[in-house]
């Protein structure tokens, strides 16, 4: 592993673990009384599972970005393919915000399904720049499917 790209990646590993954090704050939010109480379906993951399956997601999507960002910020595949990491990864955030901060299963949902819509343009950008960067988003991609089933059923329980 070069200097800059273990730089980059510490970085970037940084960066999506701040927005991680984010979400964290965000999700006490709604853990203090709202979330208790909902209906929840039968494959509803415990907050002992849950918080350290995401942080490796974040650790992952870091790795991944800081691969692509080795690879040089001037050509244009790699900026396309960073500025959708980048959104994908303020959608995600968005995600705890309105699920847990604000309390809206329905718009989280809507939020979540246009994260998985990017995060499939991002992976193929990924891809397009290094394939190994691209097969490290898959495991997230996984992980969001996985999460539109959970909040799906969040929200239509209650």
């Amino acid at each position: 592993m070069t200097k800059k790209l273990f730089f980059r990646s510490s970085v970037a590993i940084g960066i999506c673990l701040l927005f991680g954090f984010m979400g964290v704050i965000a999700t006490q939010t709604g853990f203090e009384g709202w979330y208790p109480e909902l209906n929840k379906p039968w494959f509803n993951l415990p907050d002992s599972i849950f918080r350290p399956i995401l942080f490796l997601m974040y650790v992952l999507m870091g790795i991944a970005a800081g691969i692509v960002w080795s690879k040089g910020f001037y050509h244009k595949w790699v900026k396309t393919a960073l500025y959708h990491f980048g959104f994908q990864l303020l959608l995600s955030g968005a995600w705890f915000l309105l699920f847990f901060g604000l309390q809206q299963p329905l718009l989280a949902l809507l939020n979540i399904i246009a994260l998985f819509i990017l995060l499939l343009f991002t992976i193929k950008w990924f891809k397009v720049v290094n394939n190994t960067a691209a097969y490290l988003l898959l495991p997230y991609a996984v992980w969001v499917l996985f999460a539109i089933a959970l909040n799906f059923e969040i929200w239509r329980l209650n």
